[in-house]
């Protein structure tokens, strides 16, 4: 007789894992909460512990696979011991589920040879990515034939996994559901001491914008209709990894000091970095900052991920030539980008957020 222990729902309405390593072997004993697999959902990479004691009989998946909630991953031989109730990741959802991406209509609705599809099935092409050069957009032979030297050409496709694929699945929510709309400005920082933080100054001057125009720091549930404005703080920081992009947040930043906001930046991009930032810090955001101009770039047009209703961000400072007083002179200045949802946000109380962030911003 043998008893199965499947993946456990994760939270945050995700609904697979993928396998990191096995912690154990085929035939060990284990006991209750001994940890079996670390997985990576597109949060972190993750231990899920036994649920009893008992002697692995079965593994199910090898490094790389992914598996669904609910389907197997490890079979334990007769003789395991009573369920311990233990729950991995159980939380409470605080932004609506995330959707999977919808899967590709029909061919554009064009009529399509039987011939021409055969072909595309024998030389694995996805008719939905050809382009026709037909009469009337129809896809012809050779138009599948030059997609699929294409594909050849550009090396085998790779599924989506970890934080990328959540990314896009995120970013498909966002575009289907926003109505995103972006105003722009610089600010002066001429005044600014040469070692002076920008990511802290701008995380401030969030903070202090929240409170001069309240209404861009606030969860949208479109599904109801509902605004909620919100009275605490926490921004969402987006951090560039080679996987894929991920946002914890920092939390209540208006009520905390410069020092104690390094602090705990530098702790969240090294947990970002090491995938080992718990769950409950990636999610429950009110406004999110993306400071890209530590890459690059002067302004954007920024996603705003629902049930958020901004994000600002901080393109590249530099200096450029401007007019003061009446002379031109050199001065540093630091391009900003505000996106955000007009459903629920007047372009009058965007205009005055970003009036409020770029004058907490110019004080030396």
């Amino acid at each position: 007789m043998t008893r199965q222990f499947t993946l456990p729902d994760l939270g945050e309405g995700l609904e697979e894992a993928e396998i990191v390593a096995w912690l154990v072997n085929e035939g060990d004993h284990v006991i209750a909460n001994q940890p079996l697999v670390s997985v990576e959902t597109d949060k972190a990479v993750v231990e899920i512990p036994s649920p009893w004691s008992g002697t692995i009989a079965r593994l199910f998946g090898t490094k790389g696979d992914l598996v669904k909630v609910g389907s197997a991953l490890v079979e334990f031989s007769e003789g395991a011991e009573t369920d311990t109730g233990t729950i991995v990741g159980e939380v409470q959802r605080s932004e609506p589920a995330r959707r999977e991406l919808e899967a590709p209509a029909a061919v554009r609705g064009l009529q399509v040879l039987p011939a021409i599809r055969a072909l595309a099935r024998k030389l694995d092409v996805d008719l939905n990515l050809v382009q026709g050069s037909g009469p009337g957009g129809m896809i012809t032979r050779a138009d599948v034939e030059r997609a699929a030297r294409s594909l050849t050409e550009a090396g085998p496709a790779e599924p989506l996994k970890g934080m990328r694929r959540a990314m896009a699945q995120r970013m498909a929510v966002a575009h289907a559901q926003v109505v995103p709309t972006t105003v722009t400005d610089d600010v002066n920082i001429d005044a600014w001491s040469k070692d002076m933080d920008i990511t802290i100054r701008l995380l401030q001057a969030i903070a202090a914008a929240c409170k001069a125009e309240p209404s861009l720091n606030a969860w949208y549930n479109s599904e109801v209709g509902e605004r909620r404005l919100l009275s605490r703080v926490d921004v969402g920081i987006a951090v560039d990894l080679e996987g894929g992009l991920i946002v914890p947040v920092l939390r209540n930043v208006g009520e905390r000091d410069s020092s104690d906001l390094r602090a705990g930046l530098d702790r969240m991009r090294a947990d970002a970095a090491a995938r080992a930032i718990p769950p409950e810090e990636l999610r429950g955001a009110t406004i999110t900052l993306s400071n890209f101009g530590m890459i690059g770039g002067r302004f954007a047009s920024l996603v705003v991920v629902p049930p958020q209703v901004a994000i600002i961000g901080a393109g590249r400072a530099e200096q450029r030539v401007v007019v003061d007083r009446g002379q031109q002179v050199i001065h540093r200045m630091l391009p900003l980008s505000l996106t955000f949802d007009h459903r629920v946000v007047t372009g009058g109380e965007a205009a005055r957020f970003l009036a409020a962030v770029k004058s907490a911003l110019a004080q030396s």
